[in-house]
């Protein structure tokens, strides 16, 4: 009976032993190294995102351009038209006066073609029509469908213009797909170091009263300042100044301008600094979600940079979510 009980005990143990093997924890140098990884690839898919938008930007000009030159070709047109129309009224006028006391029937041919070219053919016939007028009459024609022929180039160019641009549009959104997954894997990775360094220290190293802001920022009132200067400012993806921002590079202005300088991340941004409640909140501290950040203004309400096509904008606090002070 006893070979049995230490038969068993020492099974229990191999079992117990095998479990925690399955279910341990990456240690913390091995999910940095995992979050370094993640943040490698965010920094080429956002280069290659850089490459693309600087495309679009050339297609758009290219568009730009080459609508105004279909506008110029069409007035170009429309004048050329106007103009052969007018000379061709004015033969019909000189035929008349020639043959005003001659064969009236030879004018009622004339005046009667169907279209320029025949009636050119039929002033050919009674070999009468003065050459200058049949001279300019051939360049107007000529001019006229010679635009015409370039207006319709550059229509095809415009075509595949826009075509290359939806090809553009389609691989920027596959890469914001891309970037969104990994910035969320790295924002978990965030969460298990935090959870991982407090397991083994007995506390955050980037939270509670051990964190020290830096000395003379201006507190939260001035990170509200300088945030509230973006209000209507497009969302764009990557973006750090006036001409767009995302929700992250937001935030990084806000601190920046008071001497704090953050990673452009959201997951970076809602590990660092010292974190408070919800109920110890002030105006300046950064709202965070797996995802996504935002600048506390009060009252329950914030500023952030929400989605592309919108704007930045002032909105309630929603749902659940956790706060950072840098300040």
């Amino acid at each position: 009976m006893k070979k049995i009980g230490k038969a068993l005990i020492v099974s229990l143990l191999a079992s117990t032993l095998v479990v925690s093997t399955v279910f341990a924890e990456p240690s913390v140098s091995e999910l940095r190294r995992n979050k370094a990884n993640a943040e490698k690839k965010i920094e080429k898919l956002e280069n290659q995102m850089s490459d693309i938008m600087g495309q679009i930007n050339k297609t758009e000009q290219a568009l730009v351009e080459v609508g105004q030159e279909v506008i110029k070709a069409t007035e170009d047109l429309e004048e050329a038209e106007a103009k052969e129309q007018e000379q061709y009224e004015a033969m019909k006028r000189r035929i008349v006066a020639m043959y005003e006391n001659g064969n009236t029937s030879m004018i009622s041919m004339v005046l009667e073609a169907g279209s320029i070219a025949e009636m050119l053919k039929q002033a050919e016939n009674i070999q009468t029509i003065h050459s200058y007028d049949r001279k300019q009459l051939e360049e107007y024609v000529a001019t006229k469908e010679k635009i015409a022929d370039l207006k319709e180039s550059l229509e095809e160019d415009m075509a595949a213009i826009e075509k290359k641009q939806e090809q553009l549009e389609d691989d920027k959104a596959e890469l914001n797909s891309k970037i969104a997954e990994l910035e969320e894997k790295v924002d978990d990775i965030d969460s298990s170091i935090q959870r991982a360094a407090t397991s083994a220290a007995g506390k955050s190293s980037n939270s509670g009263s051990n964190y020290v802001p830096p000395s003379g920022t201006g507190g939260g009132a001035a990170i509200v300042a300088e945030a509230r200067k973006y209000l209507g400012v497009d969302y764009v993806w990557g973006g750090t100044s006036s001409s767009g921002v995302d929700c992250s590079g937001l935030v990084l202005l806000a601190h920046k301008a008071i001497g704090v300088n953050l990673a452009h991340y959201s997951g970076s941004q809602g590990s660092g600094g010292r974190a408070v409640s919800r109920a110890e909140a002030q105006p300046g501290d950064v709202v965070c979600y797996s995802g996504h950040v935002g600048i506390y203004i009060g009252n329950g309400q914030m500023i952030h940079a929400p989605q592309t096509g919108d704007v930045v904008k002032i909105v309630n606090v929603y749902g659940s979510p956790w706060f950072r002070r840098y300040w």
